[in-house]
């Protein structure tokens, strides 16, 4: 499958991120925790400018644990400051602040030189549609500051949140970059929920999951559906088919509904019913 997905609205977003990074000290990056590294915006570096660098993964709860770990490593040796999070539940919020003071410690030193005391951190909250940047923000403060939904493209405009006196926040909506040059990033981004549902065909991501799923994780189907008996190995078309009759995703005629038995499958990997899965690897050790 070759996914692309570049709405009008990012082209600009994108540009009022470029004029607000000078405003900023900090960049807060969230990354979806089963894909770090494919639900980057490799623009973001760019458009970052050599501030401070801090990133949430998020959604660590529907993320292989021993992979988490491999990624906190990755990012780290990268000079970036990382914090597992799950904005939903607030797992890992209360570790955030203690983070950001030492990110922006020199920038603290800078100012205290200087006499300015009190200045409040100014981060700018950024990452690709349906990551979780709304629901941090309203979780990390405390209220409901910014629109949360469970498709991509609900945050259309840039706004600042006043935390507290040491901290405030800018969100920002979700940007992609106008082609993936890796077919395999538009799939990992489509199978998290980051691509519009609209625009994709179902049935081939569901397969294109079981086919991952059979080599890296092959008991996820199984477990779930309860085929454990069924020992043969099929093809990602005739599993899905399998599920359907699993679910009783039936036709007239008995014939497998595998639209929604691919709807099924997605659905259950996205809220974690498949269990803890992670869908890329750190560089270092896919060598």
């Amino acid at each position: 499958m070759n996914i692309q997905w570049y709405p009008g609205h990012m082209t600009k977003a994108k540009r009022a991120m470029k004029e607000d990074i000078k405003l900023i000290d900090l960049v807060i990056e969230l990354v979806d925790a089963r894909v770090p590294l494919g639900s980057r915006n490799p623009d973001i570096d760019e458009l970052s400018g050599g501030k401070a660098r801090m990133i949430l993964l998020n959604k660590a709860d529907l993320a292989d644990d021993r992979a988490n770990e491999e990624w906190i490593r990755y990012f780290s040796s990268k000079g970036c400051h990382v914090v597992k999070v799950n904005c939903k539940t607030g797992a890992g919020l209360k570790q955030i602040n203690p983070v950001v003071l030492e990110a922006c410690r020199e920038k603290i030193e800078r100012d205290r030189r200087r006499g300015i005391q009190n200045r409040p951190v100014r981060a700018m909250v950024v990452g690709i549609p349906n990551v979780g940047k709304s629901t941090f923000i309203n979780a990390f403060s405390g209220r409901a500051c910014a629109k949360t939904g469970n498709k991509p493209g609900v945050t259309k405009g840039n706004q600042w949140i006043r935390l507290n006196k040491t901290l405030e926040l800018l969100d920002t909506p979700g940007i992609l970059w106008p082609k993936f040059e890796d077919p395999q990033i538009g799939l990992s981004l489509a199978l998290i929920g980051s691509i519009n549902d609209d625009i994709l065909n179902k049935e081939e991501l569901a397969q294109e999951l079981i086919r991952f799923l059979q080599k890296r994780y092959p008991e996820a189907i199984s477990q779930r559906y309860q085929t454990e008996g069924e020992t043969e190995a099929l093809s990602p078309d005739k599993e899905l088919e399998r599920i359907a009759r699993a679910r009783s995703c039936l036709l007239k005629g008995g014939i497998c509904d595998t639209a929604k038995a691919a709807s099924i499958l997605l659905d259950d990997f996205r809220s974690g019913r498949l269990g803890k899965i992670t869908l890329e690897q750190p560089p270092e050790a896919e060598k």
